[in-house]
């Protein structure tokens, strides 16, 4: 009885056998995916109205593709959101071969936490800080412009990008790299022709990671953005203040489309980790 109950302690706890779990995860599933599958469904609704549903179409698609503030908001959305997903990622593969290729040194744990920082501090104070910080800039050089919005953005999806980097680069064998440095490749070559390659799906991983972060920001893009630097998300926001409309519900579901491509693609690439072992 002892090494019964001995056993079952190291077995741990099957949490998904006790009373009452599934009925609370159901009820959770529903209370989150519930609203916005009739987001979806009224977004295909001919009727104007958002509760009363008539017959199947398309027209609001098709209305919102052609509305003007829609298409500006949307440049500007995926302007902002390449760009800050390049360099954050360039950044962040930077700071993950930092962190991860190199002997322990004195500041690594302070380094890992500064990278992290958005990550762990509210986004509304990331936001206001960077609002002031920006203030002062404008202020001292009289510069303006979507620099700052596409800097804030960055800022904040360096953290995003740098870790599924940095756990593809911690589950990459380095017998490849030990081997091509024997054979007197030079360090650039090693990490262009070797590193590189076995990296590219954490960096892939990392850069739609930061591309869906900085395309669905609001908080910090409702602080730093300037006169005409209305982005998709900042554009729904103000044109649900008026009411909801079948247009918002069809730019919602283009955007809740993407995004669900994006974090499926983020899936395969996060758990192909056999190439980095090879």
């Amino acid at each position: 009885m002892a090494e019964m109950a001995s056993a079952r302690a190291h077995k741990g706890i099957d949490l998904k056998h006790q009373p009452g779990f599934s009925q609370i995860a159901w009820f959770c599933i529903v209370v989150l995916y519930a609203p916005i599958a009739v987001l979806v469904l009224f977004s295909f609704n001919q009727n104007r109205s958002v509760t009363v549903w008539t017959e199947f179409s398309f027209d609001w698609y098709v209305k919102a593709a052609q509305n003007e503030g829609i298409q500006h908001a949307a440049w500007i959305s995926l302007e902002v959101a390449f760009v800050a997903m390049v360099v954050s990622t360039i950044l962040a593969t930077m700071a993950a071969l930092v962190t991860t290729r190199t002997p322990p040194y004195r500041g690594l744990n302070l380094a890992v936490a500064a990278i992290n920082q958005p990550l762990m501090v509210p986004e509304v104070v990331t936001a206001v800080a960077t609002l002031i910080f920006f203030a002062i800039i404008k202020q001292a050089t009289g510069v303006t412009g979507i620099g700052y919005l596409i800097a804030a953005h960055t800022a904040f999806c360096i953290p995003f990008a740098y870790m599924p980097i940095r756990a593809r680069l911690e589950d990459m064998d380095l017998s490849l790299e030990q081997a091509a440095a024997d054979l007197y490749a030079p360090p650039f070559k090693v990490f262009r022709r070797v590193t590189l390659p076995l990296l590219m799906p954490g960096i892939m991983a990392g850069a739609m990671l930061a591309f869906i972060v900085s395309l669905d920001d609001v908080i910090i893009t409702l602080f730093v953005a300037g006169p005409g630097e209305t982005t998709l998300p900042l554009y729904i926001l103000g044109q649900i203040r008026r009411g909801v409309t079948p247009e918002i519900n069809a730019v919602s579901t283009v955007f809740l489309g993407i995004s669900v491509i994006l974090v499926t693609l983020i899936f395969f690439f996060g758990t192909d980790k056999n190439k980095g072992k090879q």
